[in-house]
């Protein structure tokens, strides 16, 4: 069933993306209605996808992937994007992009394992320290509320909400073990701390009140004709909804790191709360381009992702609520920018989500690719991946400082085992 679900996905990705009527790459959405009004060639646009998709493809998608076995979403929607626009948008071009995406899907779910079996099977086998990358992130990601809360309202109430989730922490901890009946019951400290850390943040939000004259209800009736195309296509964004949340009950798949992690770790809960807010965060930035475009995302504002986490292990229920959220989502545009009308805060609110969830996760799979290596060769691993770090911040291209730590990881591995066959190294006793 995965492989049908993955390649479903790779499929209809690949199809909405050549129709331009989805694509996954949120600076790649305005660029999509230029080619339909003629002001660029399909070739510039194919060009364009590929320009700013495969370097995350290959620099943050696959090794983040590969680090928790678990396919992180960019790997194949960002490649869809990409293969769809590559074929034209006549018929012949769509079902070529629909067998080139189904083969895509397969490939990255099949080639995964491959990779995963070969690293096994290496004289080092470095899969199990390589686990740590993800480490400090279901540790570190609780704290993302107060850092949102310190770039859009300053330091103190930052500090404050910083303060308020250490102590729920240390609370949890200490008194969240409990009994009913013959069951115990046993809270997550990082969970319910990051919980209170998002109410905080939505308080201090809605008390925000600006004078901005620009709004989204007003995009709305500008731009009517492209919020009727994005609702005309609901059932087929339905359909792409319902398979993300399928796959993703599967944990095959999952829509950002945080809850990537989390779902490696099996903290189911902790995994649906992150992928809940980040959607949050979301919302503003899917909606205020698809208004204007009339292009939606594949994944929507993704909370798809937290559906099938929830129904983890529930493949075709996951389905079901997943294509109603989606559609429900699709016909609510309109609403939605009411309310981030009526809560200026609340809209502001999703890009310092966004940037503080990246921040916190830049630290956070940095510090865990130091502590990977290191788990594999002690001291030299802290060198080998910070150096990584620092010099790929003089390189002319440098890849995503949020794939730093998985990447520098996993190639110190290859590197030890490189040594080893040369006798330059030995296995620790």
């Amino acid at each position: 069933m995965e492989f049908i679900i993955i390649m479903a996905i790779g499929a209809l990705a690949s199809i909405l993306a050549n129709k331009g009527i989805a694509v996954f790459n949120d600076g790649f959405r305005p660029l999509v209605p230029q080619y339909f009004d003629g002001k660029i060639s399909r070739k510039e646009l194919a060009a364009t996808s590929f320009a700013i998709s495969f370097g995350l493809v290959v620099g943050f998608g696959i090794p983040t992937s590969i680090a928790a076995s678990i396919i992180l979403i960019h790997s194949i929607l960002l490649a869809t994007d990409i293969i769809g626009t590559v074929f034209k948008d006549d018929m012949k071009g769509m079902i070529f992009a629909g067998v080139a995406g189904a083969l895509y899907g397969a490939a990255i779910l099949g080639g995964l394992q491959v990779i995963v079996d070969l690293f096994s099977k290496l004289p080092f086998d470095f899969l199990s320290a390589l686990g740590g990358v993800s480490a400090p992130v279901t540790a570190a990601f609780a704290i993302f509320p107060a850092v949102a809360v310190a770039m859009q309202h300053g330091f103190k109430k930052g500090a404050i909400t910083g303060a308020v989730s250490v102590l729920i922490w240390f609370v949890v901890k200490r008194f969240g073990t409990f009994a009913i009946g013959e069951a115990t019951v046993a809270l997550n400290a990082e969970g319910i701390a990051m919980l209170f850390g998002t109410v905080m943040m939505l308080f201090f939000a809605t008390r925000t009140k600006t004078d901005a004259k620009t709004n989204n209800q007003d995009l709305t009736n500008v731009f009517s004709t492209q919020v009727s195309r994005i609702q005309k296509n609901w059932w087929v964004l339905g359909l792409m909804g319902g398979l993300i949340a399928a796959g993703t009950s599967l944990l095959i798949i999952a829509g950002d790191p945080t809850s990537l992690a989390l779902l490696a770790e099996g903290q189911f809960a902790s995994a649906a709360m992150a992928a809940f807010a980040r959607a949050i965060g979301f919302i503003p930035l899917v909606f205020t381009t698809a208004i204007v475009t009339g292009v939606y995302g594949p994944a929507g504002a993704t909370f798809v992702f937290a559906i099938g986490i929830l129904l983890h292990g529930n493949p075709l229920f996951a389905f079901v609520v997943g294509a109603v959220v989606m559609v429900i989502e699709v016909f609510l545009i309109n609403a939605f920018a009411k309310g981030m009308d009526k809560f200026p805060g609340v809209r502001e609110m999703g890009e310092h989500i966004r940037t503080s969830m990246s921040k916190v996760l830049e630290v956070a799979l940095l510090v865990g690719g130091v502590t990977a290596a290191n788990t594999m060769a002690n001291g030299i691993g802290s060198l080998f991946v910070i150096g990584f770090y620092l010099l790929n911040k003089q390189s002319k291209k440098p890849i995503v400082d949020l794939a730093v730590g998985p990447v520098a990881a996993i190639a110190f591995g290859i590197l030890l085992n490189i040594l080893l066959v040369m006798g330059l190294w030995v296995l620790p006793v």
